[in-house]
């Protein structure tokens, strides 16, 4: 397991500076939020790379700006919108692919705009198969708004769709949604290839790691014998924290916590005094 931070904690500071600014702050892992087409033209693109290659920053994972036209795009009743949405996330795929980013964060339909379930796992389908043809996986993110808000939904669409489905779990959005994060992760398992992670509350649904009473601790060991090549991202709004140095903090929390369950789990096993 990595942990990381996602550069929308710092929006609306520009992409590439607020990547700049979690690559200066000694973070190693770093989801990237894309705001707009310009954050991904080729100079800012080659920005970002020569980032990567000097602070020695990964990107696991794309988060697109385009979450709010996909009801519309990609789950309408005019096939036209459906192919013109493929088409301008292969362009994202590409930028992915160029970035060695794997994971795709694809919020999908609103529940306002609820289509049947099969429907839906067909236009994922689709695009997922289009992702996989530049080594993208396109993972299913919970959002409370969303058909994906809740966890029978992600689970018929684990049943539908079997092996060709992947999940981002959100900690904050399932909450939100009144679902338990931790029992997501047991329902879904090895479907869960990447976390949003936030700690919360009575005083708040996101907030920085060690701020609420989320046993972070008992869920990363679950998530690392369920999936253990997982992201861990910490995802905060601007509203939750007060300065860079709160996100670093929480992220060397996060490294503190993953390296401790990763030697736990590598320990060989304590000796048998039967056998002495």
């Amino acid at each position: 397991m990595r942990a990381g931070v996602s550069t929308a904690c710092l929006f609306p500071q520009h992409t590439e500076e607020a990547f700049y600014d979690l690559a200066l702050g000694g973070i190693e892992c770093a989801e990237l939020f894309i705001n707009a087409d310009s954050d991904v033209t080729r100079p800012r693109v080659h920005t970002l790379q020569t980032l990567m290659d000097r602070f020695g920053i990964t990107i696991p994972s794309v988060h697109p700006f385009a979450c709010p036209i996909e009801s519309m795009m990609l789950f309408g009743s005019y096939d036209r919108r459906v192919d013109d949405m493929i088409a301008y996330y292969k362009r994202t795929f590409a930028v992915m692919q160029q970035l060695g980013a794997r994971i795709f964060v694809f919020h999908g339909n609103e529940s306002r705009f609820a289509v049947d379930t099969a429907l839906y796992c067909e236009r994922f389908a689709r695009l997922a198969a289009v992702g996989r043809e530049f080594g993208i996986t396109v993972a299913q993110e919970n959002v409370a708004r969303c058909q994906s808000g809740k966890l029978a939904f992600l689970t018929e669409m684990r049943r539908i769709l079997g092996d060709d489905v992947h999940f981002v779990l959100d900690v904050k959005q399932a909450v939100r949604a009144g679902e338990s994060p931790t029992q997501m992760l047991r329902t879904l398992g090895s479907s869960v290839v990447h976390i949003h992670i936030s700690d919360h509350s009575e005083k708040g649904d996101c907030l920085l790691l060690g701020a609420g009473n989320f046993r972070i601790r008992s869920f990363l060991e679950l998530l690392h014998s369920v999936s253990p090549e997982s992201a861990v991202i910490l995802e905060l709004y601007r509203s939750n924290y007060r300065g860079i140095s709160d996100l670093v903090g929480s992220y060397r929390m996060l490294s503190h916590i993953i390296s401790g369950i990763e030697r736990a789990a590598d320990a060989p096993p304590p000796a048998d005094d039967r056998l002495l």
